[in-house]
């Protein structure tokens, strides 16, 4: 009688583990499933210099072990076929956007296919520089000594460049620590910027970003200023 009673308990005993071997799973299960990384994310399948156009060979795709991905990675093996990098990435490292040199951006730097990015040293020009932000639009004026008489002289030399960044003062090579700004501009353009930032004073005029008007002016002296300022007084004396 023990002996039947002992194998009753036994068999209780077995089915009340299989039934709560069923509830702890179908509690927990779907939240295991849910937390397990199922996205890919494509990585470098060896060591990738700068100025490789990556082919479909260069890469592999990789489970990314966070429920959430990091920004700038991509996600199929097309969506970086074809591009070139811009700096190195280790085997097994994610590539990112910022690695990489498009014909819209050279990588991180937004530089456009075409274009450059120039720094110039400027002066004259805090209350402007206060108020630079990545994006915005300025005019290039540049400012001399060397006209006639040794008059001050000023002309508008750019218009509308678009600023990268503003950094901190650094000496330029006139001598002067001036802050720093650096303008997208096209080759030509680069090339007066270079000119005006060693050897001449350079000033920004920030403008509204919805204004596109751009003209040739003639450059201004002091002197001139200085006339005009004069003439009504002249007349009104007459």
């Amino acid at each position: 009688m023990k002996k039947d009673n002992y194998y009753k308990l036994l068999g209780i005993a077995f089915v009340v583990a299989i039934v709560a071997t069923g509830i702890f799973y179908g509690l927990l299960a779907p939240k295991l499933n849910s937390t397990t990384p199922g996205k890919m994310v494509v990585v470098a399948a060896k060591s990738l210099k700068p100025g490789t156009v990556l082919q479909s060979s260069d890469v592999k795709l990789m489970t990314w072990p966070q429920p959430d991905l990091p920004n700038g990675v991509f996600e199929s093996v097309d969506q970086v076929a074809g591009k070139a990098v811009f700096d190195w990435i280790d085997e097994g490292e994610p590539v990112f956007a910022s690695r990489l040199a498009t014909e819209q951006s050279a990588g991180g730097s937004g530089v456009p296919s075409g274009m450059r990015a120039v720094s110039v040293h400027v002066t004259d020009s805090s209350g402007v520089i206060a108020l630079l932000r990545a994006g915005q639009r300025v005019d290039v004026q540049v400012v001399t000594g060397r006209g006639e008489n040794h008059d001050t002289t000023v002309r508008t030399a750019l218009e509308g460049l678009q600023v990268i960044s503003v950094s901190a003062a650094e000496q330029g090579s006139q001598g002067a620590t001036l802050p720093v700004v650096t303008v997208l501009a096209n080759p030509a353009q680069a090339d007066v910027l270079a000119a005006a930032d060693s050897g001449a004073r350079v000033r920004l005029t920030l403008r509204n970003p919805l204004d596109p008007e751009s003209g040739s002016r003639a450059a201004l002296t002091l002197g001139a200023v200085m006339r005009a300022s004069e003439n009504p007084s002249k007349k009104s004396a007459k």
